[in-house]
């Protein structure tokens, strides 16, 4: 079975970091655009950002660029988002989807989702003093 599980979320002071996981089992991820997206109450989802297969190039929203990065480790069929310089704003359930297999490498986007067929349960990430 197909499986992203999240982890890594918390509670931060505003300015602090955190950083969250995206671990699958059932596929390798290394055949995957990986988006990262988040959902703060009342508000839509929106994407944050997104990583290609190869980790060769990531993509962010204009909201977190510079503070937030995100990165691979394949054998670990992990997928990491170091967030620093946390703001309240921040605040929101995060998760990892996974677009893929994918048989030759392209541009992941975040800025829609349809593109993503699998999704995890999501994170909470709580930035309050």
């Amino acid at each position: 079975q197909l499986q992203l599980v999240e982890s890594g979320g918390g509670l931060v002071q505003p300015g602090g970091s955190l950083r969250l996981s995206c671990a699958a089992s059932g596929f390798a991820l290394n055949f995957y655009n990986i988006g990262w997206y988040r959902q703060a109450p009342g508000k839509e989802r929106e994407g944050v950002g997104c990583i290609s297969s190869s980790g060769a190039s990531t993509n962010y929203a204009d909201s977190v660029k510079g503070r937030f990065t995100l990165s691979r480790d394949n054998a670990k069929n992990t997928v990491y988002l170091q967030m620093n310089s946390l703001k309240p704003e921040d605040t929101g359930v995060y998760f990892c989807a996974a677009d893929g297999p994918l048989l030759m490498s392209r541009r992941c986007v975040f800025q829609t989702s349809d593109e993503y067929d699998y999704w995890g349960q999501g994170t909470q990430v709580t930035v309050s003093s």
